[in-house]
């Protein structure tokens, strides 16, 4: 099993339209969406969470536990901020729907390990700070539905 680094190797896009019910998107599609993977500084969260469901029984004093609802983590994506353009305010600003799409193996056609996720923007805020750091915007992610996960980037158109 070959270890990599995510920095170098995962992209993270924006589209702002995806055809497929089930989120599987185009070539083309993957190909005409924003590529902001150069101006992320953080990422948080964009994974699924399960809620747990206890099931004590009259037998035993162990608590056994069940699969229960999925949710979506609190998501968002740090991005450093550009002291000349504001894309990253008004491409991605509150109530904007759209899809992040992960490609964490890389954008290349046929790599593994692609993750769409439906979103609208809740937030996108500044984060103002006395420290000696690059100046940053901070965009929160409302996870509107179950996200693909695990997909193939598309081959062909």
């Amino acid at each position: 099993m070959a270890r990599f680094n995510r920095k170098g190797v995962t992209k993270i896009l924006f589209a702002e339209t995806i055809v497929d019910a089930g989120y599987m998107p185009t070539s083309a599609e993957v190909t005409g969406a924003t590529d902001y993977s150069r101006q992320i500084a953080a990422v948080d969260g964009f994974t699924l969470e399960n809620q747990m469901i206890e099931t004590p029984d009259m037998a035993s004093t162990f608590v056994s536990k069940i699969g229960g609802d999925d949710s979506a983590a609190d998501s968002s994506i740090t991005f450093y901020e550009d002291n000349t353009l504001d894309d990253i305010e008004t491409d991605l600003a509150k109530g904007t729907t759209g899809f992040i799409i992960i490609c964490r193996k890389g954008k290349t056609a046929g790599a593994a390990g692609m993750d769409v996720f439906p979103v609208t923007v809740s937030s996108n805020s500044a984060a103002i700070t006395l420290d000696n750091e690059a100046a940053k915007i901070v965009v929160a992610f409302a996870i509107t539905d179950r996200p693909l996960l695990n997909a193939t980037v598309p081959t062909g158109p």
